[in-house]
């Protein structure tokens, strides 16, 4: 079995907002067990083509960042990885169109390619990129991990609620420490 770690959404325009600062650490922790251990990691960030084609205007979700300039597309630094996660250059960059990190994106393809069966969820937000990608993660028959504090969202009942009584459905459930040390 092979275990890939999917850190989603750490892009400076949504992990580099004031709240999610232990958040992006938790998830450097991660990324660092991760390399430790022969994990490969993939990083998952949404951006869109210049004039945002992929963008349908009756998306509520992505149709206001269509009218918002260039601040969601592709080239723009707030669509790029956080520094304190900087990829290596091998490390895989997926970009997606739509909140799930399968929509829009290779990643399903990579996965393959790696021989991954088994996910490690981290993201911003636990109600958004989280949430969509385990349950169509899980409906794609892939084991699941979710490490909770490598998780962040604006409200934090949302998380709680999202992270004790929803994801344990279709996830295990963890911290990165406890994820750590059982590698």
């Amino acid at each position: 079995m092979t275990t890939a770690l999917l850190l989603m959404d750490f892009q400076n325009g949504i992990a580099g907002r004031p709240g999610f600062e232990s958040t992006v650490d938790a998830a450097g922790r991660a990324l660092a067990a991760a390399r430790a251990n022969g994990i490969p990691p993939v990083f998952v960030r949404v951006a869109f083509r210049p004039g945002y084609p992929e963008v349908a205007a009756s998306n509520l979700a992505f149709g206001r960042a269509a009218g918002a300039g260039d601040s969601m597309q592709l080239d723009n630094p707030g669509t790029q990885i956080v520094d304190r996660l900087a990829p290596l250059d091998e490390e895989p960059v997926v970009v997606k169109k739509r909140v799930s990190a399968f929509a829009g994106s290779d990643l399903e393809v990579l996965l393959r390619g790696l021989g991954a069966d088994r996910l490690v969820l981290a993201g911003i937000a636990t109600s958004g990129v989280v949430l969509s990608t385990v349950r169509q993660a899980a409906d794609l028959d892939y084991r699941l991990t979710v490490l909770a504090d490598a998780c962040g969202d604006a409200d934090p009942d949302v998380h709680r609620v999202l992270t004790e009584k929803v994801f344990p459905r279709q996830a295990s459930v963890t911290t990165v420490a406890d994820w750590a040390a059982a590698l």
